[in-house]
């Protein structure tokens, strides 16, 4: 047995060192530039493009098998602007022959330096890479499922082992252009370099890119440092301490610079379970930072993913100043000081849920849920309950003159005519709000609930306020913006609310009291409050109980009147200058932001007035007039009798009336007649007009 082994062992060494010798012998007698036209042909009759090969190529056979070139273009696809698809400067690519023999790959470098790539698509959605796949015609750029497609592509032979020594990218140079929309991205000083690689054991990555978008001239600075790890089906990925880094610098960015930093614990990808995992995500930006664990499944198919988020608290005062956004003038410096969000997300391709919220801003607190149905159409859907919040504190400082007359109804309608039209028309929410405490223009209010519906330009709400001054109040509003001026329904009433503690809050004085009950039916257009008063059209009723005006005392106004015609003392000022009426009710029509009440009634046991006017919506300017009797006490043998009448006109605005007495009305029938004797001999004396002047001032 010995001498057959030594024959065998004698042919294998003599196979060898002829191998080797042949590997060695090569490189000298081949030279690889002799074959760039064949090189080039090949290229040509596969993808239909040009290959030039400008630069020297050079071989080495043992121990490695090595390729390295210098300038090499690729031609571009016809109908593309840039001349090259792709070129490069320098290229390295070096083997270890003989594991190859038992199907072992090791490589112990690859370098491509000053590699600059034109990518483009075509109005029709084809890109110019779409012809290298072999058949030399442009195919549509592919759409679907890019992780199922990776891993139908994938090899079905496993190989014995796969081993890379580092991978080096240098200068590189990336150019996206997308003629169906318009976008226009370059990146440059791309750098990419990895450690030895091997499959199923982590490697460092490290890459760097600067990218400038056209359109919005923002300028992007990319670092990417992290360690990656691949199994050898290609299914399997994960990240390990991952670290992404993102500066954009442009006009168009809040405070010229803002750096983005993201970092992840782990990231895995299996592509045959179908499943994705991230875990201790962290992504901060300026003042926010935001963490996250999150779990996919589906993410070929249908992905879907879910997890905890949560951002940690963070000034929002803070935040706007440092992205040089000029803060809004609010009552209170100290609010926008805290806010902080919590909550379960749930995210599709097409939708995203937040459960289990928790949002708190300043002192107040917010819970519930909001999701979105339709990314393509969004549908929002929401339910929040927020304990208390003080909106005084965040609204323009405001004097009590200049605080406009509004309720409920009427700063939703503001609120949706803030924003613009084609926003309202494109809104699709449905969802409610509970507040348990809301304070806004000074009123206070307790259990309020709010119910939105809006859905193809029509905005309809119902809310009410459960406790409103040991009253409530209900209404319902619907705004239709299908039309360039959004046009308002409202329907409201209060019941029961105290005017003294509302007037007091709302004014700083209270100048009435009384238990007040209103409602009313309006309708107007506009795309500004002013437009909306202008247009305001409707009616009102309303009836006030056990009511008292200060600073007006109807009596002595009266009495004050007659003292002055008879010439006799005026009456001595009541120290409790008031009116007491049992009840004042009316009904009024608006027609252009115009009030006309005709009919007001106000009773009580002294006095009886009946009146009519108007107040202007748009001026809150008053103008009234108001027939007053002075009634006798009824007794049981003396029946009610008119002790005296006046015309009283209110002028002024709703903040400050302002009143005024008809002389003439106050005359007595003897006073009267009087008066036409002396206007008479007047006439006599001075010639006829000068009485009918005298009569028009008296009346």
């Amino acid at each position: 047995m010995g001498k057959p082994f030594k024959i065998i062992l004698s042919t294998v060494a003599a196979l060898i060192f002829l191998l080797i010798a042949v590997v060695c012998i090569l490189p000298f007698v081949i030279d690889p530039n002799d074959f760039k036209p064949e090189i080039a042909a090949a290229v040509k009759d596969k993808t239909g493009r040009d290959l030039t090969l400008d630069g020297e190529l050079k071989i080495s056979l043992f121990p490695w098998i090595g390729i390295s070139t210098g300038k090499m273009v690729l031609s571009n696809a016809p109908g593309f602007e840039a001349p090259a698809f792709a070129s490069l400067e320098e290229s390295e690519l070096k083997v270890r022959l003989l594991p190859l023999l038992s199907k072992k790959i090791d490589v112990s470098r690859i370098v491509l330096k000053g590699l600059v790539l034109n990518l483009a698509k075509n109005q029709q959605g084809i890109g110019n890479w779409s012809n290298l796949s072999g058949s030399g015609q442009m195919q549509p750029a592919p759409t679907g499922n890019i992780g199922k497609q990776l891993e139908q592509s994938a090899p079905t032979a496993a190989l014995a082992a796969f081993t890379i020594g580092d991978i080096t990218i240098e200068n590189a140079r990336i150019n996206w252009n997308d003629r169906q929309t318009g976008k226009h991205i370059e990146i440059t000083d791309l750098k990419l370099n990895t450690d030895k690689f091997t499959f199923d054991k982590p490697a460092d990555l490290a890459v760097s890119l600067i990218a400038l978008d056209s359109q919005s001239q923002i300028i992007q600075t990319v670092t990417l440092n992290t360690e990656l790890s691949v199994n050898q089906q290609l299914n399997i990925f994960a990240l390990h301490d991952t670290d992404l880094q993102v500066t954009s610098t442009g006009e168009n960015v809040p405070g010229k610079t803002l750096t983005t930093a993201l970092t992840a614990a782990d990231i895995s990808l299996d592509l045959a379970k179908q499943t994705a995992k991230i875990s201790g995500v962290q992504l901060t930006s300026g003042e926010v930072k935001l963490s996250a664990e999150l779990t996919g499944t589906a993410i070929k198919d249908k992905p879907a993913f879910q997890g905890p988020v949560s951002i940690a608290a963070f000034s929002p005062a803070k935040m706007m100043q440092r992205l040089a956004i000029a803060l809004p003038a609010r009552q209170d410096a100290n609010t926008l000081n805290k806010m902080a969000i919590n909550f379960d997300l749930t995210a599709t391709a097409e939708s995203a849920e937040l459960t289990n919220l928790i949002m708190s801003l300043d002192e107040t607190q917010i819970k519930g849920s909001v999701g979105i149905n339709d990314f393509t159409l969004p549908a929002i859907v929401f339910a929040l309950d927020a304990d208390a919040i003080d909106i005084d504190r965040y609204l323009p400082p405001a004097d009590k003159a200049s605080k406009p007359i509004a309720d409920p109804a009427v700063v939703l309608a503001v609120s949706a005519n803030a924003l613009p039209v084609e926003t309202l028309r494109k809104l699709n929410a449905e969802g409610t709000v509970s507040l348990n405490k809301l304070k806004v223009n000074g009123l206070l209010m307790q259990d309020i609930q709010l119910k939105l519906d809006a859905k193809n330009g029509i905005i309809h709400t119902q809310q009410s306020v459960n406790q409103f001054y040991q009253g409530n109040y209900s209404g319902n509003l619907t705004l239709n913006a299908r039309s360039d001026q959004p046009i308002l329904k409202v329907n409201e009433k209060i019941d029961h609310v105290q005017l003294e503690p509302l007037l007091q809050d709302y004014l700083g004085e209270a100048r009435m009291s009384g238990t007040i009950n209103v409602s009313a039916q309006l309708q107007g257009r506009g795309n500004k409050t002013d437009e909306l008063k202008s247009s305001l059209n409707g009616r009102v009723s309303f009836l006030v109980k056990n009511s008292v005006i200060k600073g007006f005392n109807l009596q002595q106004i009266i009495d004050s009147g007659k003292a002055l015609i008879k010439g006799s003392a005026l009456p001595a000022d009541n120290k409790s200058d008031q009116t007491l009426f049992s009840a004042i009710s009316g009904t009024a029509t608006i027609t252009n932001g115009i009030i006309q009440n005709n009919d007001l009634v106000a009773k009580s046991s002294k006095l009886q007035v009946d009146g009519k006017g108007n107040i202007n919506l748009i001026s809150e300017a008053l103008d009234y007039k108001v027939d007053a009797k002075l009634l006798s006490r009824k007794t049981d043998t003396e029946p009610e009798k008119i002790k005296g009448a006046a015309t009283i006109h209110i002028a002024g605005t709703l903040i400050k009336p302002s009143y005024s007495i008809d002389i003439a009305s106050l005359l007595t029938d003897k006073n009267k007649a009087k008066i036409d004797k002396l206007i008479n001999k007047i006439d006599k004396k001075l010639g006829p007009g000068i009485g009918d002047l005298l009569k028009n001032f008296l009346k």
